[in-house]
């Protein structure tokens, strides 16, 4: 069942991460991003084909994002240590590589729930993206199928049309007079 969560507060959550990639010992919490924009994107699974081209995609291009006043945090159902695991593999193997922002686990599948992009069954949560604004209402989301990979390009124009504070037309673009 589909979940209008825009105009809502987001859900809140803590949870373990790899902030602190050596020790895995610090979490994150929504309280965290109060005050800046947040990207909050959740992915199926760790080791998989499409989901690291969206993680490197976004770790790439993290400081036009850090120049939005925005921060990115990705989530998946996998632990903490699938998650380092899977950054230590370098890209060239299937893995990530560094990247510039940690992964946090949901493996009690709680807070995908929360953010209606659980699959129950499988235990696994969807390609959402929600973007998150300073005072943590959820301002956007998408959920698109597992095969398809979400667009940076699109995440960084709405992100950017959101803190224009006016009503942007069909393929506005930042620069562009608001309506």
């Amino acid at each position: 069942m589909a979940t209008r969560l825009v105009g809502t507060q987001a859900p809140d959550f803590t949870l373990d991460s790899t902030k602190n990639l050596e020790t895995l010992a610090e979490k994150v919490s929504l309280k965290d991003y109060e005050g800046k924009w947040l990207v909050l994107f959740f992915y199926p699974m760790d080791f998989t084909f499409v989901c690291p081209t969206e993680i490197t995609a976004l770790s790439d291009r993290y400081d036009e994002f850090q120049d939005l006043d925005c921060d990115i945090l990705g989530v998946s159902t996998d632990t903490k240590y699938s998650h380092r695991a899977w950054i230590n593999t370098p890209r060239e193997e299937n893995g990530l590589g560094h990247i510039n922002y940690p992964l946090a686990a949901d493996p009690s599948l709680k807070i995908s729930r929360e953010y209606g992009v659980l699959l129950e069954e499988e235990g696994i949560a969807m390609r959402g993206l929600f973007i998150i604004d300073p005072e943590g209402t959820i301002r956007y989301q998408v959920v698109t199928d597992d095969n398809v990979g979400r667009s940076v390009d699109e995440t960084i124009r709405v992100l950017s049309a959101l803190q224009s504070g006016g009503l942007c037309a069909a393929d506005w673009k930042p620069g562009q007079k608001n309506l």
